[in-house]
């Protein structure tokens, strides 16, 4: 089931992230960085257990970001990322943003939720805050996507 994230999923969710964090594939999140956005995060749960967290992070009047989309490993291909990203989804339109955005390494999957590709150079320069403490900035080889809601 999806519900909002509370303060005791926060050591959960970073876990999730570094997992994924560590092979490079997404970035890391500290401890810190939760506990400030832990409002932006759903999360997956069954019997207890986390299995999945995504957040939406608001950039701009009409424009969010999905961020930190994360599924253990052992709950892949279960449809939990796609419905967290939904989730995500439906609190931006609730918020009355009408553009998402996102930089992964699996635009497959965010193509079939309706992303399409763009230029990193068509969004708005103040999404690049973040980008300033990752490793690979400026040579980011993620793949910008977007989507009109």
């Amino acid at each position: 089931m999806i519900r909002k994230a509370v303060m005791a999923d926060a050591k959960t969710i970073q876990s999730l992230v570094n997992t994924y964090a560590k092979d490079g594939e997404m970035l890391p999140l500290s401890i810190n960085d939760i506990y400030e956005k832990i409002l932006e995060f759903v999360v997956w749960e069954e019997d207890g257990v986390l299995l999945g967290c995504c957040a939406i992070h608001p950039t701009w009047h009409d424009l969010a970001e999905i961020r930190s989309v994360a599924v253990s490993p052992d709950s892949k291909k279960g449809g939990i990322g796609k419905a967290l990203v939904e989730k995500s989804i439906d609190t931006a339109q609730m918020l009355g943003i009408n553009k998402i955005f996102l930089l992964t390494y699996v635009p497959e999957f965010f193509a079939k939720l309706g992303f399409t590709d763009v230029e990193k150079e068509e969004l708005p320069k103040k999404i690049w805050s973040d980008c300033l403490k990752c490793t690979k900035f400026p040579d980011c080889d993620e793949i910008a996507m977007i989507k009109s809601l």
